[in-house]
């Protein structure tokens, strides 16, 4: 089994920053792709920003130039800087570990952007 702990969720004004943190434990042996998505209610999940083992990234074009994910291999975990926040990315963010066999769900974590 894998587990995800997430971080670093919470309540921003508009135009702030936060970073989210995905650490991936447990019967890991290679991490294939990381990412982050995010869902607000009444709407599907949607893709964020993802990163494969070799460094790769896509975004959203809703955050391009705005949030900048990376991972730490040695870590097993991946980070979501958001910077410049609008209202419309109030949501709630959900990390994503593909392994070799299988993909595993982070719990999710709020942010909201409000003034």
């Amino acid at each position: 089994q894998v587990q995800l702990a997430e971080s670093g969720g919470g309540l921003v004004q508009p135009g702030g920053s936060l970073r989210l943190s995905c650490a991936a434990s447990g019967s890991i042996f290679r991490i294939i792709t990381m990412g982050w998505y995010r869902q607000v209610p009444g709407k599907q999940r949607e893709s964020v920003a993802t990163i494969t083992s070799a460094g790769g990234r896509n975004y959203a074009d809703s955050v391009k130039g705005r949030f900048t994910i990376s991972r730490d291999n040695t870590k097993n975990t991946v980070y979501l800087q958001m910077d410049s926040l609008k209202p419309e990315d109030t949501a709630v963010y959900y990390c994503r570990v593909v392994l070799s066999a299988n993909g595993y769900w982070g719990q999710g974590t709020q942010v909201t952007v409000s003034s």
